[in-house]
C-alpha cells in the first residue's frame, strides 16, 4: 500500500515531536536537522516504490527514536551551557 500524503505528514510530525523529547541537546538538534533535511530532500519523489521505502525507513527511525529517548531520559546528564543560555535568552524577551 502506498502511503498517502496525510500519512507522510503524520510521520513527519511524529518524528519531530519525538525528537524534541530528547534530553540531550546534541542528539535533539541533530535529529531535528536530519529529519528536516531528509524530508526536504525526498519531497519530490515520484516513484511509488521509493516513496514506500522511505516511508518504511521513517517508521523504523521513529521507533528507534522512541527507544533512544526513553534510554536517554533514564541516564540524563546536566544541561549544556547553551541550553541554559537559551532559556535565559527566552526569559529576557518574553
Amino acid at each position: 500500500m502506498n502511503p498517502s500524503r496525510n500519512m507522510i505528514l503524520y510521520l513527519y510530525r511524529n518524528l519531530i515531536r519525538e525528537s524534541k523529547k530528547w534530553s540531550s541537546y546534541n542528539y535533539r538538534m541533530y535529529a531535528l536537522r536530519k529529519i528536516r533535511h531528509e524530508f526536504k530532500e525526498n519531497k519530490t519523489l515520484q516513484d511509488e516504490e521509493e516513496v514506500r521505502q522511505c516511508y518504511a525507513k521513517g517508521q523504523e527511525t521513529l521507533e528507534t527514536i522512541k527507544r533512544q529517548v526513553i534510554l536517554s531520559n533514564l541516564y540524563s546528564t546536566r544541561p549544556l551551557i547553551i541550553e541554559t543560555q537559551e532559556a535565559l535568552y527566552k526569559e529576557d524577551f518574553s
